[in-house]
């Protein structure tokens, strides 16, 4: 794919992320990119995410050693996020977990922790861990990715819930469609072999093209969970032991769950002594607020920006922020950057951008 981001404009430079050079920013402006995305849509091509095969009798005790989620209730064609802790509960990846069938397992992880505590969880028993160093995952964002896709394959998009996934065709390839994202949008996630994603990706674009389908750049993917409020590890996690109940998170934890898992008496110790709640505030400034940027209320340092963005879609300033739990009420108003500040703020209803998630449903 490297060829393909580079005539875009993209120098594959910078900072790079689980080790593989991503694209950054091509020519075009990554806010025009956002708006394509939520108008028409972008492809963008999240191949860096790391992929990993658990299979054998196994492997259902073995995922369940990883996650706060019951992986055993997590039916074949469907895929759940879920909480991955350490022995103290705190957070320590995104992950999530696919079932492709009975023993048959595919877990996507960011950075973080998850190599080791497979590697733990999974030492004496019966069950295959092997990285998937073949898949490359192209996701098309937005509301044109129905009609983009649907008629260059032979299962029925329209019909294929959030979070279910199955094996099909797409342009004459082996693929793997998912309906998931990262944007607050309807979207799907092609998973595809790499001899077949140079070619994926340029017939996509193709067959997008009419509809205003566009190449989209990790920047404008970022600008755009913002916008949605998606949590990204670790730049959401800045105390180092943020716990799931402190971001939102109680529904990556299946409470009655009765196997063991590396952290579960923690982290269920835990509920209810948040140190900090996740939250939004609108700036009242014509920029982006630099994650770290501390919070002030009435002269006391009250919490932290975490990710922000200037989102020319909504010509707002936003900023998921962490706060102390009692100012997190709706319409507290908040300095950032100390007194006087850079700027003023209002907390807000999140996500930013469509507050009742119901864009990923149409």
């Amino acid at each position: 794919m490297n060829s393909r981001h580079e005539a875009l404009g993209s120098k594959l430079d910078g900072e790079t992320w689980c080790d593989m050079r991503v694209p950054w920013s091509y020519a075009t402006d990554p806010n025009d990119e956002v708006v394509a995305v939520r108008t028409c849509a972008g492809l963008y091509d999240v191949s860096a995410l790391n992929i990993v095969r658990v299979t054998g009798p196994d492997a259902v005790a073995t995922l369940n050693g990883l996650v706060a989620i019951d992986v055993s209730t997590i039916a074949p064609g469907t895929a759940r996020l879920g909480a991955e802790v350490n022995e103290n509960g705190a957070l320590v990846d995104d992950i999530m977990i696919i079932c492709d069938g009975p023993d048959e397992y595919r877990v996507t992880h960011g950075s973080g922790a998850t190599p080791e505590h497979l590697k733990k969880v999974s030492a004496g028993k019966n069950v295959s861990v092997e990285w998937d160093r073949d898949t490359h995952v192209l996701s098309l964002q937005g509301p044109a990715s129905l009609k983009t896709l649907n008629p260059h394959t032979p299962m029925a998009l329209e019909t294929l819930p959030f979070f279910n996934h199955a094996k099909t065709t797409l342009f004459g390839k082996d693929v793997i469609i998912g309906r998931c994202g990262y944007s607050g949008e309807r979207g799907y996630e092609v998973y595809c072999s790499s001899a077949d994603a140079g070619e994926m990706w340029d017939s996509i674009l193709a067959a997008g093209k009419e509809f205003g389908v566009v190449p989209a750049s990790w920047t404008s993917l970022d600008l755009i969970r913002v916008e949605s409020t998606l949590l990204f590890f670790p730049y959401d996690m800045p105390e180092g032991d943020t716990t799931p109940w402190e971001v939102n998170m109680g529904w990556g934890i299946d409470e009655d769950k009765q196997a063991d898992y590396i952290g579960k008496q923690a982290v269920l110790s835990l509920r209810g002594r948040e140190r900090v709640k996740q939250a939004g505030i609108v700036c009242d400034t014509d920029d982006a607020v630099e994650p770290g940027t501390r919070i002030f209320k009435d002269g006391k340092d009250v919490g932290v920006v975490t990710s922000s963005s200037f989102s020319r879609y909504l010509m707002k300033s936003l900023a998921m922020v962490h706060l102390l739990p009692d100012c997190t009420g709706l319409g507290t108003q908040v300095t950032l950057g100390g007194e006087p500040g850079i700027c003023t703020g209002t907390v807000v209803r999140t996500p930013f951008y469509d507050p009742m998630r119901l864009r990923v449903e149409e």
